[in-house]
């Protein structure tokens, strides 16, 4: 949509000889700053992402390991740990996947281990539980964590401010080239430059809102989730 826009201001600009001199200096602080500016915004939302899914998957396993191997609990208990946790697990993933802000499943999900582990008060040495705690507690603040940025991500006002210069870029842009290049016999070089300007305008803005949102498996960059599981 963009790139026929471009084309049409060149035609009209072109047609009806519109030129002017505008400072690009100025065009590019108000769009390329800004673009360059959110996209290191959500490539380190990105990487924060995995850094707490690495911790998240690391403070279930150790879960695991921590109750499964307390020979007071019988095998009947060590499934249902297990199953718990893989819920645990399942869950959080799923919630990740989907554009919904509500945790609430998740978190009764969470609270099963606890509850779980007071049941179970008797079986489980006070050495033990404190450790269990610790690592629900880390499990807990990557989940936290992980909701956070899957909730809050980069301001729509700031998205919306670079889509919208975006498309009045050309406006000013075309008349610009034009009156630089000076030619009478060189129109195709002004739409390639306005086209081939815009282009890479618009590849920048797709490949941040690809970026904002890494847990859809739907851009090149996304987070392979599966690869977080406890079974996999």
């Amino acid at each position: 949509m963009t790139l026929l826009i471009s084309a049409l201001i060149t035609f009209l600009a072109l047609r009806f000889d519109l030129d002017f001199n505008v400072d690009l200096t100025l065009l590019s602080i108000a769009i390329i700053f800004p673009l360059v500016f959110t996209i290191r915004g959500s490539f380190k939302r990105r990487e924060k992402a995995l850094e707490h899914l690495s911790d998240f998957i690391s403070a279930v396993k150790t879960l695991k390991y921590f109750l499964v191997s307390n020979e007071e609990l019988s095998p009947e208990q060590k499934l249902k740990v297990e199953t718990m946790l893989t819920e645990i697990n399942n869950r959080t993933l799923e919630h990740l996947s989907k554009r919904d802000n509500d945790i609430k499943l998740l978190d009764e999900d969470s609270h099963k281990i606890y509850k779980f582990v007071l049941d179970e008060d008797n079986l489980i040495p006070a050495k033990l539980k404190d450790r269990v705690f610790k690592y629900m507690k880390d499990m807990h603040e990557s989940i936290e964590n992980l909701h956070a940025i899957h909730t809050h991500r980069t301001p729509i006002s700031l998205m919306a401010y670079c889509e919208i210069f975006i498309y009045i870029f050309p406006f000013i842009y075309a008349p610009t080239i034009i009156y630089n290049l000076g030619m009478s016999d060189g129109d195709w070089i002004a739409y390639f430059i306005v086209l081939l300007t815009q282009f890479i305008l618009i590849s920048l803005y797709n490949i941040q809102n690809q970026l904002e949102y890494p847990f859809d498996n739907i851009g090149m960059d996304d987070i392979n989730l599966d690869n977080f599981k406890i079974e996999r």
